[in-house]
C-alpha cells in the first residue's frame, strides 16, 4: 500500500495519455483506456520505500516510440477503484511523487482535492 496527498501536476500526464501508441499499451497490459489525465501523488516517507520496490517489478512496462522515456504501470485499487500506479522513467522525476491513472476521472469519482490524503494498494 502507498499513502500519499494529492497534488496538482503540470499536465504532462494527459498529453501522454492522450498519445494513440499509450493508450494501446495500456488497453493491452492493463485492460482499461485510460481517462486522459492522472492523479499525482506526493508520498509518505514511508511509502516512498515501495515506490523504490515498484521500479523493480517491471510488471507492466510501457515501451516508448523514439524520444519518449519507459514507464512502469502496476495495477492497483483506490477506494474499490480499478487503477494502475505509473511510475515514469524521466531523468529527474521527483521520487516521492506517482502518477495513478484508471478508466474514470480519479479527482472527481473520489470528491478529493489537493492536500487530501489516499491510500493506493497495488498488486506485484
Amino acid at each position: 500500500m502507498l499513502k500519499g496527498k494529492i497534488a496538482t501536476g503540470h499536465g504532462e500526464g494527459k498529453k501522454f495519455l492522450n498519445l494513440l501508441w499509450v493508450k494501446k499499451q495500456i488497453q493491452e497490459k492493463l485492460q482499461f483506456t485510460p481517462y486522459p489525465g492522472t492523479l499525482n501523488l506526493i508520498l509518505t516517507n514511508e511509502s516512498i520505500q515501495f515506490r523504490t520496490l515498484l521500479k523493480k517489478t517491471q510488471y507492466a512496462r510501457i515501451k516508448p516510440v523514439e524520444g519518449f522515456y519507459d514507464g512502469i504501470a502496476v495495477p492497483a485499487l483506490i477506494n474499490s477503484k480499478k487503477c494502475a500506479i505509473i511510475v515514469p522513467e524521466v531523468e529527474n522525476y521527483p521520487t516521492n511523487m506517482i502518477e495513478i491513472i484508471a478508466p474514470l476521472n480519479l479527482r472527481h469519482s473520489l470528491k478529493v482535492k489537493d492536500g487530501d490524503e489516499v491510500s493506493v494498494y497495488f498488486f506485484v
